[in-house]
């Protein structure tokens, strides 16, 4: 008797456009020793049959580099949001169900528009302006105790999980979410960034920013960076509140 090939079950949200209706389709595929849910996704793309043998289209998802650095391939694995470049199917549990992440508008599938996550990032400023593309130099230095700090929160990846993972970014709320939020502090640390350091605090002063933050910690327990985003919202708490004296005082000053 012929040894049965073991077997992974994948069971996915799709959606087929934008305006669509969202359905389950499941999809059984032969086990690979460290298979990822890329790599299955892969395999589906290359033979889209599901588990009732009818022919259909190809799972539509994002995806990069495929090593936790791009944040593209994000999405909702087993209920819990992550990167699927590094999800092991040998540590999820079957069926492995696939969603995309609700915080976005879907495009396709597990496909999904993070426009208001960058959105967010252009209020903020996150960014170091520059006074021209030419060389200027060397810049000014960072002391090494701030510039350590500064490199955990530099590892961001702008994947989206954060945002996922927070109650308080939804759809009735303009709240930015805890990634943008923590740029905020990053660029503000930069000794040239610094120069717009009003600017961006005072925009997370008003509507959608640190206010409608509810601490629930989420963030930094499902940030794939291990990036200490509640330390971030902590210490900018206390710069906006001396900010709020700086503007009620009319001061200036550093």
């Amino acid at each position: 008797m012929a040894e049965q090939t073991k077997t992974v079950t994948f069971k996915v949200k799709r959606q087929d456009g934008p305006e669509g209706t969202p359905y389950y389709e499941t999809f059984e595929l032969p086990y690979r020793p460290n298979m990822n849910v890329i790599s299955a996704l892969m395999e589906v793309r290359r033979n889209p049959v599901n588990n009732e043998g009818k022919e259909t289209t190809p799972v539509n998802w994002d995806m990069n580099c495929l090593e936790e650095v791009c944040g593209a391939c994000s999405m909702v694995i087993n209920g819990k949001p992550r990167q699927s470049c590094t999800a092991l199917v040998d540590q999820l549990e079957q069926p492995i169900v696939l969603e995309p992440m609700s915080t976005f508008p879907v495009v396709r599938d597990l496909q999904v528009d993070r426009s208001r996550m960058f959105d967010s990032l252009k209020k903020v400023k996150a960014w170091i302006p520059i006074d021209g593309t030419y060389d200027l130099g060397p810049g000014p230095r960072m002391p090494e105790k701030k510039r350590q700090w500064a490199y955990e929160l530099s590892k961001c990846m702008t994947c989206g999980v954060c945002l996922e993972a927070c109650p308080n970014v939804n759809s009735k709320s303009d709240f930015i979410g805890p990634a943008p939020l923590s740029q905020v502090r990053l660029f503000n640390a930069h000794p040239t960034g610094e120069m717009n350091k009003s600017e961006r605090l005072e925009e997370i002063m008003g509507d959608g920013g640190l206010a409608n933050c509810g601490n629930s910690q989420n963030c930094v327990q499902s940030c794939p960076k291990g990036i200490p985003l509640t330390t971030s919202i902590a210490a900018l708490n206390r710069d906006t509140t001396v900010q709020m004296f700086r503007n009620f005082f009319g001061s200036d000053q550093g």
